[in-house]
């Protein structure tokens, strides 16, 4: 934190109590020296803070400086817009026309700078801010403001593929760590005037900057106006990730379930953007939230969307298939095997019975064993370096599969089931929802193993319950299935063509719904073609 330069002040001056000895805001000096003393002591004369003295006027008896961050600041930038404009001949005899420090202050600001974004600054904490945020300050002796000049720049990741969501067919470019390039790949999507954003600086130390996105015209204002009220409810000393941000913004806290969508695919914000939600791009983090968020969007990709809507409506019925095998996949082998025998087919039941006499664990235990190691071989695989990490997980795997089979410690019939329910956990799009369920998955091994069947049924009793008292920035979070919404159900297990989608989802908002207009697309009933049409009239012509 930056402690800024103390004098003594009566109660009046406004000392900032929860920051000890640092008034709010101080004023600058007039003396060049000892402010440039002042920043020295307040960054600890770090070196990558830079001051370039220099004078200005036709006879250069002005003294000035200039002050910025080298690494957080853009250097030609400094060199090319402010020095050259600052030293050459126009802007000495523009300073020559004045006599006052301020008025010469108020030339240099109107006249010589050539930069589209220059600010006043009138206290150390406003002037400290746009500083360690990559600005540059220009300070003039005599003269208690201090010019801001936007120069923010620094090192940034290019725009790149994104690493958790790809697609066989559509965009290849992802979010990146920079603020500014995540906004302009939204706004190069979306072209309207409408297109809203706010900016909020979040963070007493860090001041990180996080940016809101929405459709002026389609948003619904009281989802916006409780993002904007949470988002500046915020109240901690630094933001670094988007995943802090969306714990504090949050409702629902006692959850396996995400309620807050998070994408680094430029291509998914603005589709969600543009039907009603609220984007929240977070400063250094390419993961960008979404909200308010339904539970179908977890199953929902951008590739359903590239590809024709059949396909796209089998691949979304097996992700559902997928979570439903992640969640009850172990826990009804070890139902099936320790209470309900009779549910079996016989053969089946002989060759289990068969294998199970060599393990001396019962299945829950067994099964159990086998989800921890799983478990265990998926982190180590994440972390793993990727030159050999995806090879040495394989390998392990079967490995430790086989030999735990052949040690009489796990059956294969198990084994099998562990991995098409690990196997199942990746074919979900979004990462959090499948760590949702594989939490969910270790509950309703225990239901099963302590009450068979009907504990697993208990367990989905539960598990529908709390999932339909959910909800997101006041969006039901099991909408449209409950409450039953028969429009919205052209998008959610589903992938209708496009031309039958011509609403937007109801829960989401009630503004501007139509989003195609009448007679847009080509549908069944639109059945004639070019060769039909050119066909009848060759007919014609030969009738005349």
């Amino acid at each position: 934190m930056i402690r800024y330069p103390y004098r003594k002040h009566n109660r009046k001056s406004g000392v900032d109590k929860k920051n000890g000895n640092s008034p709010r805001f101080l004023k600058i000096e007039a003396c060049l020296e000892t402010n440039l003393q002042q920043i020295k002591e307040l960054t600890s004369d770090s070196p990558d803070f830079l001051i370039r003295r220099f004078k200005v006027g036709l006879r250069a008896d002005v003294p000035a400086a200039i002050v910025f961050l080298d690494s957080m600041a853009k250097t030609d930038t400094v060199n090319e817009l402010i020095m050259k404009s600052m030293l050459s001949s126009p802007s000495a005899e523009v300073a020559a026309e004045v006599e006052s420090a301020e008025a010469l202050y108020t030339k240099i600001q109107s006249h010589a700078l050539a930069l589209g974004e220059v600010k006043d600054c009138d206290d150390w904490s406003s002037m400290m801010k746009q500083l360690l945020m990559g600005d540059t300050i220009i300070l003039l002796e005599g003269c208690e403001k201090a010019i801001a000049c936007g120069t923010r720049g620094g090192e940034t990741r290019a725009v790149s593929e994104p690493t958790t969501q790809t697609v066989v067919r559509g965009p290849k470019e992802g979010f990146v760590e920079s603020l500014f390039t995540n906004i302009s790949l939204v706004r190069r999507r979306i072209k309207s005037s409408d297109l809203t954003l706010e900016m909020f600086q979040v963070g007493s130390t860090s001041l990180t900057n996080v940016a809101m996105l929405y459709m002026k015209n389609i948003a619904n204002p009281r989802v916006v106006d409780e993002v904007r009220k949470r988002v500046e409810s915020i109240n901690i000393d630094a933001i670094f990730e988007s995943g802090m941000v969306e714990e504090m913004i949050q409702e629902n806290h006692f959850t396996p379930f995400p309620t807050i969508f998070n994408t680094e695919r430029p291509d998914t914000i603005s589709s969600n953007i543009m039907e009603g939600r609220v984007a929240l791009i977070i400063d250094g983090n390419p993961f960008v939230l979404v909200m308010p968020t339904i539970f179908a969007q977890f199953f929902q990709n951008s590739s359903d969307y590239e590809e024709r809507y059949d396909m796209a409506t089998v691949v979304r019925l097996i992700r559902y298939i997928s979570f439903i095998i992640l969640i009850l996949g172990p826990s009804l082998y070890i139902a099936l095997t320790t209470y309900h025998y009779e549910m079996i087919p016989t053969p089946l039941l002989i060759s289990i019975l068969a294998q199970r006499e060599s393990v001396p664990f019962p299945a829950f235990l067994e099964a159990l064993i086998l989800e921890v190691t799983f478990e265990i071989l998926r982190e180590a695989g994440i972390r793993m370096p990727r030159a050999g990490g995806q090879t040495v997980s394989v390998i392990g795997a079967l490995v430790l599969g086989q030999a735990a089979v052949e040690a009489g410690i796990v059956t294969p019939l198990l084994t099998i089931v562990v991995a098409l329910t690990g196997i199942a956990s990746f074919a979900i799009p979004a990462y959090n929802m499948a760590v949702a369920g594989r939490l969910c998955r270790f509950i309703f091994m225990i239901l099963s193993a302590s009450m068979g069947l009907y504990g697993i049924t208990l367990g989905l009793i539960a598990l529908i319950a709390h999932m339909n008292s959910l909800s997101s920035f006041g969006v039901p979070y099991m909408a449209p299935f409950s409450p039953f919404v028969l429009e919205s159900q052209k998008d959610a297990v589903l992938r209708l063509p496009f031309w039958m989608m011509k609403k937007r989802p109801k829960s989401i908002t009630s503004n501007n719904e139509k989003r195609m207009k009448d007679g847009s697309g080509i549908s069944p009933s639109d059945k004639t073609t070019p060769m039909q049409e050119g066909g009848n009239q060759g007919v014609s012509g030969e009738e005349e």
